[in-house]
């Protein structure tokens, strides 16, 4: 088996990889009904609603995430699993049943939102770390590539086919679709035998503190967190900029703009691909990543035409998945594992919990000034704090590059050397600043 696909030897991973691509495609296609009976159906084309029912979805995080990350550090993964994936299955349900008996309004979905935040803040800190115990350490780094190519896969499959489900039989069956496909991961996890077991953190007083504690003391984790967070608040609103896009710019049907959330993710996936190969993910990388996917998206917000906003689609996937996949890897392969769901959870309720205050935000500028301002806007906002982290990151940690002769070859010629000082307190900090 090649070395991009190495985690699937194993039987666990393996059943984790086939169920989660199931529910994630159901995820995906669930998103893209959201939003459609959001903008065309309980509103008038309002971006403004659809960002707020995007910025319930992720507003728990903020509250629930560390004590999330503190809860999968100590008790049963699967179990916990089990619980979270049973409650969004049931919630997808609970909504697909409403709107397919006529009385849904804009105000159950933005409740369905908000308890599909809660559940989801629970759900996110655990199941990122729980592939840690499907897989041994040397293959976690693959494993964490797989899991994002299995995301963006599901991203490929899922709109796209959620439009086509919504123009054949409505979008009340697309919530229902998405409550059945959580149970695919329930059946996989009964199934799954020998996990790998890792070490739990004790009851004690101040354990989220110590999380906290810990990123402190670890700046280049801090640098992928404030980065993401920014990026995360107006770059990474796809489905809300996608929606107006189609929607109001272009003035294309549900299943235009299914499309391009399927073309976003054939960029995505091919990222993903690329990243389940490498052993050991940088802030360098997420840093030259975080620059392609500003000029990028800088770029897709000025296409004239549908088709060009669709083509430039591929970029900002590829760039935006690679950023993301090295991000989370990169603190992941870094932390102790005793304090992996603490650091996991923080750094997911910067990821996510940044959404609710960008969303709206997005919205309003789209709707008052345009899509392509709603777009923009995340080009330019990535491009900032990634210009400014690499500043810093300069000054701090005294990056330079000399110039050198090679002895390697019998006539000398010149050659680049990237120099750090000796690490005082941190190696794998240095390390990954490398």
């Amino acid at each position: 088996m090649s070395a991009t696909f190495a985690s699937l030897k194993y039987r666990n991973y393996r059943l984790w990889f086939a169920s989660a691509l199931v529910a994630n495609i159901g995820t995906w296609m669930q998103r893209v009904a959201q939003d459609w009976v959001v903008l065309t159906v309980l509103t008038d084309n309002s971006g403004v609603a659809v960002g707020i029912v995007t910025a319930l979805q992720f507003i728990p995080h903020i509250f629930l995430s560390a004590w999330a990350g503190l809860l999968a550090d100590r008790v049963d993964r699967r179990k916990l699993l089990m619980i979270t994936q049973g409650g969004m299955g049931v919630l997808g349900l609970g909504l697909g049943a409403l709107v397919l008996s006529g009385a849904a309004e804009l105000w159950h979905v933005y409740v369905f939102a908000a308890l599909l935040g809660v559940v989801s803040a629970v759900d996110g800190p655990v199941r990122q770390t729980f592939v840690a115990q499907l897989v041994p350490s040397q293959r976690l780094a693959n494993a964490v590539g797989l899991n994002s190519t299995n995301f963006n896969a599901a991203r490929l499959i899922g709109p796209g086919l959620a439009g086509l489900l919504i123009a054949a039989v409505g979008t009340g069956w697309v919530f229902v679709i998405n409550g059945i496909a959580f149970g695919a991961v329930i059946l996989s996890l009964t199934r799954m035998r020998d996990l790998h077991a890792l070490p739990t953190a004790s009851r004690a007083k101040g354990q989220i503190r110590e999380g906290l504690t810990y990123i402190r003391e670890r700046s280049d984790i801090v640098v992928i967190m404030v980065v993401m967070g920014v990026v995360s608040m107006l770059g990474l609103n796809f489905q809300l900029t996608s929606a107006m896009m189609a929607r109001v710019e272009f003035g294309r049907g549900a299943g235009e703009y299914g499309v391009l959330g399927s073309v976003l993710a054939i960029g995505s996936l091919a990222g993903a691909l690329l990243a389940a190969r490498r052993e050991r993910p940088r802030v360098r990388l997420v840093l030259g990543a975080a620059f392609a996917f500003a000029i990028s998206m800088g770029i897709q917000a000025v296409m004239p035409t549908y088709t060009g906003y669709l083509l430039m689609c591929i970029p900002v996937g590829f760039a935006s998945l690679t950023m993301l996949t090295s991000a989370n890897a990169a603190i992941q392969l870094s932390v102790a594992p005793e304090v992996r769901g603490r650091v996991m959870s923080i750094y997911m309720m910067v990821l996510l919990g940044t959404t609710p205050l960008g969303s709206p935000v997005v919205g309003w500028i789209g709707e008052t000034f345009g899509p392509r301002y709603a777009v923009g806007i995340g080009a330019l906002a990535t491009f900032v704090v990634a210009a400014v982290a690499t500043v810093w990151a300069y000054r701090t940690w005294h990056v330079r590059v000399s110039a050198r002769l090679s002895r390697a070859h019998r006539i000398p010629r010149p050659y680049l050397q990237v120099t750090y000082p000796e690490p005082t307190q941190e190696p794998t900090k240095q390390a990954l600043a490398a």
